[in-house]
């Protein structure tokens, strides 16, 4: 009998292996790499990114982690406020600034700056939500930060928009994965507090890209990792719980003292069989939106406009922001090398709109609305170019996700829960919930092991 089972090979099943690897454990992935939504591949001094790109800070789950499995990440370096929109490029400055400085209407302006009020108002307030007070849980800081404005929409909190109004707002919010009348108001406001930089913030690149992370633990615990093993059921029984999964075609089963479920709500749902029903509905009620992101290569020779900005946001374009990844080795290096790498990120009802496309339809989409942001021959320069796509990508915050907070976080006392969905920092959420499953499991295999052992008695007379 094994004592914990990880189903689910993502960041969180991959941060719940981690701290579980002193004990006999085994994860199991039904795909066949690990990862799950974070996915980088090397490229020379480059690397081609589809998935989660940016992670928490210093004090942060994430930097345990990543000091835990020696893995290195740096501060972003370039502008992370570039925006491109009709016409105009904006390399920096603070985001205030933008409806006077973008070809828009004079309606469309104060659209914007109305609207732009009270997000201001709001994130002022979500700060200090936000903010940790002493003595109380993360469990009780994460229900605050749910509760906060989680009675209407993002799109009822901003009111009525002209189309380049409502385009630059829903370019920064719809990167939830949700639109704008299927996020929470306080969803929205919260994301425009992480891309201004208030409070926790996801402003860390992992150098060589994010795979590095995953790839270093799946290496570390080396066998335990069981690729293409589709778990169909997880069943408690009295002092156990039973996994039964598909691998290579053959049925197979394993039991253990503990049981990590690490996969997405939907599929923990339907697998958690005999789940308390209450814990099986909220699961039932997370709601996900998808992503489609493309990675290009690029073999330039010399210096490029773009090469100290980070982050463009793009309204009105087939993706809502492109990334340039090789701004980590921009930061790094004394002399500029040849070659680039860019990620174009399309969620919510863009990533929908491109769900049913071939992988060249999307890249050549992609593609073309990047070369029109970037100009200076960026499509000539393209020597690879790959899209990837996740229906079920990240979890939003919709109205009334506060109220079932509480019950997700109950667990059972040998199943718990662990994934981005249980909390509002995607990345550093999946690594938190790792880790706090981690911490239950192993809690209860030490007591139990204790238990176990007989105490000494003194012989009679002695």
């Amino acid at each position: 009998m094994k004592d914990a089972v990880i189903v689910g090979g993502g960041l969180a099943g991959l941060s719940a292996a981690w701290r579980l690897r002193h004990w006999d454990t085994v994860l199991l992935e039904s795909e066949h790499r690990v990862g799950g939504r974070i996915r980088s591949e090397r490229r020379g001094d480059y690397w081609l990114n589809w998935g989660g790109h940016v992670f928490a800070g210093e004090g942060s789950s994430t930097d345990a982690l990543l000091g835990e499995v020696g893995v290195s990440a740096v501060q972003i370096p370039g502008s992370l406020q570039a925006l491109s929109m009709n016409g105009k490029f904006i390399r920096e400055g603070h985001i205030a600034t933008y409806p006077f400085r973008i070809p828009m209407s004079l309606s469309s302006r104060i659209d914007t700056l109305r609207a732009g009020l009270k997000v201001v108002a709001g994130v002022a307030k979500y700060t200090g939500v936000v903010r940790k007070r002493p003595g109380e849980s993360g469990a009780q800081r994460q229900q605050r930060i749910y509760d906060f404005e989680n009675e209407s929409t993002f799109e009822d909190f901003i009111g009525d928009l002209s189309e380049d109004a409502a385009a630059l707002f829903k370019t920064t919010v719809t990167r939830s994965a949700g639109d704008m009348d299927q996020i929470s108001a306080g969803a929205g406001i919260g994301y425009f507090s992480l891309v201004l930089g208030f409070g926790q913030g996801l402003s860390r690149g992992i150098v060589g890209g994010p795979s590095t992370l995953t790839g270093s633990i799946a290496a570390a615990l080396g066998d335990r990792v069981q690729l293409g093993a589709a778990v169909q059921e997880v069943v408690h029984r009295k002092d156990s719980v039973l996994v039964r999964y598909l691998q290579g075609g053959v049925a197979r089963e394993v039991e253990a003292r503990t049981v990590i479920l690490a996969t997405t709500a939907d599929v923990s749902h339907r697998i958690g069989v005999d789940l308390p029903e209450e814990l099986r509905g909220a699961l039932a009620q997370i709601k996900y939106g998808p992503h489609v992101s493309t990675a290009f290569l690029t073999d330039e020779t010399t210096a490029r406009p773009w090469d100290d900005i980070y982050a463009i946001a793009a309204p009105k374009r087939s993706f809502a922001i492109a990334l340039n990844q090789a701004s980590i080795v921009r930061g790094t290096e004394s002399v500029r090398k040849p070659g680039g790498s860019f990620m174009t990120f399309s969620p919510a009802a863009l990533g929908r709109a491109l769900l049913d496309k071939s992988d060249e339809e999307v890249v050549q989409t992609h593609l073309a609305d990047l070369d029109a942001v970037l100009g200076h021959g960026f499509a000539d320069s393209v020597v690879e170019a790959q899209t990837d796509r996740w229906a079920v990508a990240s979890p939003y915050c919709f109205p009334g996700r506060a109220k079932i907070q509480s019950t997700l976080m109950r667990g059972t006392d040998r199943v718990f829960l662990a994934g981005d969905y249980l909390g509002t920092l995607y990345t550093e959420s999946s690594i938190t919930t790792g880790f706090s499953a981690a911490q239950e499991a192993a809690s209860l295999l030490a007591t139990e092991r204790q238990g176990a052992v007989q105490p000494l008695r003194l012989a009679s007379g002695a």
